[in-house]
């Protein structure tokens, strides 16, 4: 027997389900206002179009919002597991992380295709809480401790997370420690020139991004 494709009455629909109904204009325009706060943030390097661009890639203990159109029993939350893995129904088990919702969705659709005469209904993956992006901030900030992000943080945006630096700071010396399968790395970062802005930096596109943090990465500040 196939899966139905009865639709709930709009009434009995969940709160993530009517948020897809919103107006384009609607989505458009709060899609607009938080890529202009990202790009406010990082203005003074002129990294902001590389940050609005960047999509956010599925960590271990993040939890998703999974929704297949018509199909109100496969709607599902599901929380991606230590090996960066969910089951879902009909599918199976789901690689999950390092990679984005849209992938994720494509994949689910695919292998839930096989159980229906006609095409499949169309798949939805959002981020319900990122708490697999997870990363740390400390030493001479002003709000030291650890902090999560829907996006891939760099790190003005981490900084500015951690209230920014302290007094007496020293910003040439900061870095991020990052674990590797190889061991724990050291990666220097050049605070004092980003902070600068425009007395330090030459206008136009950067030579090099800015550093980005992954899941689970220290700065440190000293």
């Amino acid at each position: 027997m196939f899966p139905s494709r009865i639709l709930l009455p709009l009434s009995e629909m969940s709160a993530a389900a009517l948020l897809l109904f919103a107006p384009v204009h609607v989505a458009a325009q709060e899609a607009g206002e938080t890529v202009a706060a990202a790009t406010a943030a990082v203005s003074a390097t002129g990294a902001g179009a590389a940050f609005a661009a960047s999509r956010y890639t599925v960590n271990a203990g993040d939890e998703l919002d999974v929704f297949v159109w018509g199909e109100e029993r496969m709607q599902r939350q599901v929380l991606v597991q230590p090996d960066g893995t969910f089951a879902f129904p009909l599918a199976g088990t789901i690689k999950a992380s390092g990679r984005n919702v849209s992938d994720i969705a494509a994949e689910v659709r695919q292998r839930i295709s096989l159980n229906y005469r006609t095409a499949p209904p169309d798949v939805t993956v959002s981020v319900r809480e990122a708490t697999g992006m997870r990363f740390y901030v400390l030493g001479k900030v002003r709000s030291p401790g650890s902090f999560t992000s829907g996006t891939a943080p760099n790190v003005l945006q981490a900084l500015s997370m951690a209230g920014g630096t302290a007094d007496f700071a020293d910003l040439g010396h900061a870095v991020i420690l990052r674990q590797t399968p190889q061991g724990q790395r050291v990666e220097p970062v050049q605070l004092k020139r980003l902070l600068k802005g425009g007395r330090s930096l030459d206008p136009g596109n950067l030579a090099e991004p800015l550093p980005t943090l992954a899941s689970g990465d220290v700065l440190v500040v000293p």
